[in-house]
């Protein structure tokens, strides 16, 4: 199928209620009509964190006007839409679960086709919806909950090289930020607060820099900021500025270290199946970070690869990925009926052996 299609985008996965409309004309490209996202930061600030059963009743509460939004400003009516693709999996199941319900009750409701979308795949597949991107590409997956190297070679097919055994780096930011005192989100604010730091001062350990492969770990680094901290307070009697923005710094740069390091590591393989047009490509809310997205664009120059990381706007969740990833799926004559199913675990490179275990609700990433 390559003929003119529009798609309503649906994101609900985590605490960002979004919804998009995305169009894709033959020969031409793809646009994005419009993208609207509702946050919850504020109704969870004062518990430190995202709460799945506040997220999934707030995703329930908004679902409908970010949906009338989007077709608003795109100026396209329901009748207009070829498809609704909407997030199955992986996330929070309660945010999930609203978002496809949601998705389904449009679809039984308007007769529109319903198209399932993994969460991973919508972020891996953004450089083909902003820059164009041709397979192969090697896509850096760096986010609040996952962290992978993945040689995207399709739109549905995925070869992860390695990934975190532990803590995702966003969520480490997070809890990092949570240790010193910075409000969540933790990632923006421990970004803005390192500025003014010292990335010298405490010698942060880069894990597994000294194990062969792709594969990473940022809870040992958390438990070390943790420390310093501590050692800190002891010695001053509580946390100083200078020493909530040196411990930031460390922190960041240890973070930026290994995933340079593990970056190059993942290069090589990549290179070895000798693309055309060599990309590294970056997406996921971290790799919204100033300092970790210098870091990789000079790894690309030094190695003559094109290096492509989508508008800050992109990176965190949003539904025009999602729009754009099940745009994919249609012109390859794929959809979904509405035995859909929300998921809370699915991994994109379902060959290779699970980092993170897995249980009844199966294989974690």
């Amino acid at each position: 199928m390559d003929k003119s299609l529009t798609l309503l985008g649906i994101e609900s996965s985590c605490d960002d209620t979004a919804a998009a409309i995305v169009s894709y004309v033959p020969k031409v490209g793809a646009e994005i009509r419009s993208s609207v996202v509702v946050g919850q930061a504020d109704l969870h600030a004062r518990f430190g964190g995202v709460v799945p059963e506040i997220a999934a009743r707030a995703h329930a509460e908004k679902l409908d006007s970010c949906a009338k939004m989007a077709l608003s400003e795109a100026g396209v009516a329901l009748a207009g839409l070829d498809g609704i693709a909407v997030t199955a999996g992986p996330g929070l199941i309660g945010g999930v679960l609203s978002g496809v319900m949601f998705a389904k009750g449009l679809s039984a409701a308007t007769g529109i086709p319903l198209v399932g979308v993994n969460h991973l795949a919508g972020h891996a597949l953004t450089p083909r919806l902003t820059d164009d991107a041709v397979f192969p590409y090697l896509m850096l997956l760096v986010s609040g909950g996952h962290c992978q190297f993945l040689i995207v070679e399709g739109f549905d097919k995925f070869r992860r090289l390695g990934g975190t055994i532990d803590d995702a780096p966003g969520e480490a930011f997070d809890k990092v930020a949570r240790l010193v005192g910075l409000p969540q989100p933790g990632g923006p604010q421990v970004e803005i607060t390192a500025q003014d730091g010292s990335k010298d001062r405490f010698k942060f350990p880069r894990p597994l820099l000294d194990r062969e492969g792709c594969d990473m770990s940022f809870s040992g680094l958390k438990t070390a900021v943790l420390r310093a901290r501590d050692k800190c307070v002891s010695e001053h009697n509580g946390l100083t500025q200078k020493d909530r923005c040196d411990l930031c710094a460390g922190f960041q740069a240890a973070v930026s270290d290994v995933l340079v390091e593990k970056t190059r590591r993942a290069l090589v393989t990549y290179l070895g199946l000798d693309p055309k047009v060599p990309v590294l490509a970056v997406a996921g809310g971290v790799a919204a970070n100033g300092v970790i997205r210098d870091a990789l664009t000079s790894l690309c120059k030094d190695l003559g690869i094109r290096f492509v990381a989508p508008p800050l706007s992109l990176c965190t969740d949003n539904a025009a990925m999602i729009a754009w990833a099940g745009l994919e799926r249609m012109r390859a004559g794929q959809q979904d009926d509405l035995s859909l199913s929300a998921r809370p675990r699915w991994p994109l490179d379902t060959t290779s052996p699970t980092l993170l275990g897995s249980g009844k609700k199966g294989a974690k990433a």
